[in-house]
């Protein structure tokens, strides 16, 4: 908090120097009477004045805070231009849990999720089925959460819907007006569901003019690269095989550089004035300061 005050007159900060030195240097005279026991007053004298004093010095400081105006500084960012539109699309099938290679991929997608604070993300989860587990939003938090929760089997172990996957979530843009739509679609397996033919999954990406960006993981045994290398060749996007975790990292690090996006964005700078707060205590202790001079 302190890091956004600023004063607006910060040599007045100065001033209490100047008041220490007169109340050290220049001494009131005052007219002397003598009578017995002037010991036990002149005790009680100097506790009041040192209380005296004391209130007058923190009614000082306070006025001399509030006469530097001191205010919080804010930046306020307005964007000009969305970033991008981005759907990740994961497999959560059974063959995922080997080799802990779904927590694996979690940390990535995450640290991915990180690098992208002005697009729109989605993510949509399969296995025996497709479901969209969050639909496009800038709320990375909600995404990250739900990535940290969620484990294989959440969709079932034993199928693989890829195909009813990217048509899911090509769904999801079908509102979009950004100008950039990208997927990127990870998986280890074969589509072996049958519920939503290729060409359909495909041509509904196409349609909403999605880049889909293909990561096969594991070995080419697992998953046909002839089948990934289409549905990125056909939208024009990008097919990798990541048979290592270093490669994986690598690949998404690729992909956030390759689709970066270009924020155009205003700068504003709110000042809130705080001058209120010391005089405003200032006035209170001037208030204490009467109060126990006439008491005295």
């Amino acid at each position: 908090m302190f890091n956004t005050i600023h004063f607006e007159y910060p040599y007045a900060l100065l001033l209490p120097l100047l008041l220490l030195l007169c109340l050290r240097f220049c001494k009131q005279k005052n007219g002397r009477l003598f009578f017995p026991n002037a010991s036990l007053f002149k005790k009680l004298g100097k506790k009041s004045a040192s209380l005296l004093t004391l209130l007058k010095v923190l009614v000082f400081i306070a006025l001399t805070v509030a006469l530097s105006s001191p205010y919080r500084q804010d930046d306020i960012i307005m964007q000009k231009d969305k970033g991008y539109e981005i759907s990740l699309i994961l497999d959560a099938s059974g063959s995922m849990q080997e080799m802990g290679k779904f927590d694996i991929v979690k940390n990535i997608v995450t640290d991915f999720v990180n690098q992208r604070p002005h697009d729109k993300l989605g993510l949509t989860i399969f296995a025996d089925f497709a479901y969209v587990a969050i639909p496009l939003t800038y709320d990375k938090a909600s995404i990250k959460r739900l990535l940290s929760k969620i484990n294989v089997g959440i969709a079932g172990k034993q199928r693989t819907a890829l195909y009813e996957a990217l048509f899911m979530s090509s769904k999801l843009f079908a509102s979009s007006k950004a100008k950039e739509k990208i997927a990127i679609l990870l998986t280890d397996g074969v589509d072996n569901t049958n519920t939503i033919p290729l060409d359909v999954a495909i041509n509904t990406a196409k349609k909403y003019g999605i880049k889909v960006y293909v990561i096969g993981v594991g070995g080419r045994g697992d998953y046909n690269p002839a089948i990934l290398q289409k549905i990125a060749h056909d939208t024009g996007g990008e097919f990798f095989e990541a048979g290592s975790v270093e490669r994986l990292k690598k690949i998404y690090s690729y992909i956030n550089k390759l689709e970066k996006s270009e924020i155009k964005a205003d700068k504003y700078i709110k000042k809130t004035y705080l001058f209120g707060y010391p005089l405003s205590l200032a006035l209170l202790l001037m208030i204490g300061y009467f109060i126990y001079r006439k008491r005295g």
